[in-house]
């Protein structure tokens, strides 16, 4: 009898010690998707918050150009090679108005706007009639 007992428990160890390792592989596979969801869920979150970042950026820095060739449209001469800030709500641009660059009669605008780590630069060129002081824009592009 005794014999027969030492069996059923030996049986009874076996089959507990299969259900724990079976808990801990499943426990370990609930974990490992549970942390794989979390991780795209991050990723996710921060790219999308990364593009508006970076389109706040990018709409800052523009509305600075627009600033500074309405600044060139009132006053030819304006020029401002140190920068100037112009505040927009949480934003702001530095915008640098340079007259004859790269010729005479060529006024370069570069606004740099950062929101976030994101920084984007737009480049404005104007041309500038000294003798009739009309102010037409020859180019805007962004810059890396």
């Amino acid at each position: 009898m005794s014999a027969l007992l030492i069996t059923h428990y030996v049986i009874h160890i076996q089959k507990g010690q299969a259900a724990l390792a079976f808990v801990f592989l499943v426990g370990s596979i609930v974990i490992l998707v549970g942390v794989t969801i979390g991780f795209l869920a991050s990723s996710f979150v921060n790219s999308s918050f990364g593009f508006s970042a970076s389109q706040r950026a990018l709409a800052t820095a523009n509305a600075g150009a627009n600033d500074a060739y309405i600044r060139v449209l009132r006053n030819k001469d304006f020029s401002d090679v140190v920068g100037y800030s112009l505040p927009l709500g949480e934003n702001s641009a530095t915008v640098t108005v340079t007259q004859d660059s790269p010729s005479v009669g060529v006024v370069t605008v570069l606004s740099i706007a950062t929101v976030s780590f994101h920084t984007r630069k737009v480049q404005m060129t104007l041309s500038v009639s000294s003798s009739t002081g009309s102010v037409e824009l020859i180019g805007r592009r962004e810059l890396q």
